[in-house]
């Protein structure tokens, strides 16, 4: 099992650690620094949290937050299965690592040393009201977007992908046919036959997969528009 000790020559240990040292190691690690400075607290909970989001996920280990413990393997289970079973506790370690050690003295008393995943859940249970509000304005501000006609659509799906990943820090749980079924709608009467199309073929697309398909349907809009002589 992988403790926060055995990965003390990570940024992570940098939490836990002289305040000296500790500034060292954030000057190298810009996340580990902004996590520093955000501790979470009732008006700040909800950036902690997104920055807590990208560090983890730069570390290779939030999907511990998605994903249940695995059971113990069996003396006769498969090499995969043990090893994954290792691998999700180690990084449930490591993880853990990251949250406690952001934490605020006082904080990291009422969050005990839990699963990564029961913490962050204790967490959202002390700020559940600042989470909601959060999450109703982040909802609003996302129905309300609509591309504006002449603007690039590029433009105007990497604004809905941001909301929409800001949903997904703050937990609003939209499924991929959801999130593209927004983005469709939030779009101008000159992609009306893209978006009949998408809906009368059941054509099933990643946000991706739509950004390419609505690019490909603006240029050719653009050439329509100025045929060459």
């Amino acid at each position: 099992m992988v403790t926060c000790h055995d990965k003390s020559q990570m940024v992570i240990f940098a939490y836990i650690v002289p305040i000296s040292f500790a500034i060292d190691m954030a000057s190298l690690n810009p996340l580990a620094r902004i996590l520093e400075d955000n501790k979470p607290t009732s008006p700040n909970y909800v950036d902690w949290k997104r920055n807590l989001t990208l560090e983890l996920k730069a570390a290779k280990v939030y999907w511990v937050l998605t994903t249940e413990e695995p059971k113990l393997p069996g003396p006769n289970a498969l090499l995969d299965v043990k090893d994954r079973a290792t691998k999700w506790h180690e990084d449930d370690q490591m993880a853990k690592c990251y949250i406690i050690g952001s934490m605020s003295n006082m904080l990291q008393q009422h969050v005990g040393m839990a699963l990564s995943m029961d913490i962050m859940h204790n967490l959202r249970e002390i700020f559940v009201e600042q989470n909601r509000r959060a999450r109703q304005i982040a909802i609003k501000v996302l129905v309300s977007t609509k591309m504006v006609e002449g603007t690039l659509v590029r433009d105007h799906m990497l604004k809905m992908m941001d909301y929409l990943n800001e949903l997904e820090v703050l937990e609003a749980m939209l499924d991929g046919k959801s999130q593209v079924n927004m983005v469709l709608a939030s779009l101008p009467p000159s992609f009306n036959s893209s978006v009949i199309n998408y809906h009368m073929n059941k054509l099933s697309m990643m946000l991706t997969e739509l950004l390419n398909h609505l690019q490909s349907t603006e240029d050719l809009q653009k050439k329509n528009k100025n045929p060459p002589y």
